[in-house]
């Protein structure tokens, strides 16, 4: 089914997973999915290499999978990295295993590794893919900017762009602060964004993880946030129950205020997508 689609029926409510790096088996993930899909997501996004880890094949694998458990699947598939000629070989393979829904993305860039030329911003990728077939078309956004723009509303001109381009729907980068995400909003809106646009919620479960994520994507830390973490950052089991209370509250306050969807990093732990989606399950799913 296609993202866009379902969007018109109800209140979204997804989940992100990664594969495993090439040098671990794979099995690993697939039993992630099979305590993921008793959850009955929306659709399930899987995370596609934009650094040379090599977990692209996983990438499409997985996906598989999760079509074959019966959920929508949408694959990530980052640019900068790759020659027009490596997307097109990607592209191809993805339509080949029946997958339909796309998040196009600039990627990280790996200061190892030098960028490809081929596609420099996610809105050149979306249209390449545009001009290759017939897929729905996911981009990433960012409440607080993204870290490479020198404002916001540079930013979201951007994002005006990458939707004109051809996006269908969006899913934002991880946050904290619910009125940061409000704030952004209003500014798409002002900017005639009018697509789909979902809220990325990651639970805290790890304090040094939380730390290495923000600092890649520049996301604030409430004060309440920061005093949960400092108080419970040597109590592995009372930070994930104070991680998960803290994003359920998150998801309450938006799904409230009448957010598209939900989008939950899982980091590919079913305890906490469980233990969330149980907390919600009576205020997601509807309008």
């Amino acid at each position: 089914m296609r993202i866009k689609d379902i969007f018109k029926e109800k209140t979204v409510f997804s989940f992100e997973v990664f594969p495993p790096k090439k040098t671990s088996p794979i099995d690993v993930i697939y039993t992630t999915l099979e305590e993921l899909r008793d959850l009955s997501p929306d659709f399930i996004s899987v995370t596609f290499s934009a650094g040379g880890s090599g977990n692209g094949g996983y990438a499409i694998d997985v996906a598989s999978k999760v079509k074959e458990y019966g959920i929508t699947p949408m694959i990530h598939l980052p640019c900068i990295n790759y020659t027009k000629d490596e997307i097109k070989a990607t592209l191809t393979a993805i339509q080949e295993n029946g997958i339909e829904n796309i998040l196009a993305l600039r990627g990280d860039i790996n200061p190892d590794i030098p960028p490809k030329t081929d596609f420099a911003h996610a809105s050149g990728l979306i249209s390449y893919i545009k001009s290759m077939g017939d897929f729905d078309i996911g981009g990433a956004c960012y409440p607080e900017g993204h870290p490479d723009a020198d404002s916001l509303d540079e930013d979201i001109a951007n994002l005006k762009t990458k939707v004109d381009a051809g996006a269908d729907h969006l899913i934002t980068q991880l946050f904290f602060d619910n009125d940061m995400f409000y704030r952004f909003k209003e500014k798409t809106d002002a900017a005639g964004i009018n697509v789909p646009i979902e809220a990325g919620i990651m639970p805290v479960v790890n304090k040094k993880q939380i730390e290495r994520m923000v600092t890649t994507c520049g996301a604030s830390l409430p004060i309440k946030f920061v005093k949960m973490m400092q108080r419970y950052e040597h109590n592995p089991e009372a930070l994930r129950d104070a991680g998960i209370a803290y994003a359920v509250n998150q998801i309450v306050d938006l799904a409230a205020s009448g957010v598209d969807g939900i989008h939950l990093y899982t980091m590919n732990n079913p305890y906490v997508a469980r233990k969330i989606s149980e907390a919600v399950s009576g205020i997601i799913g509807t309008r």
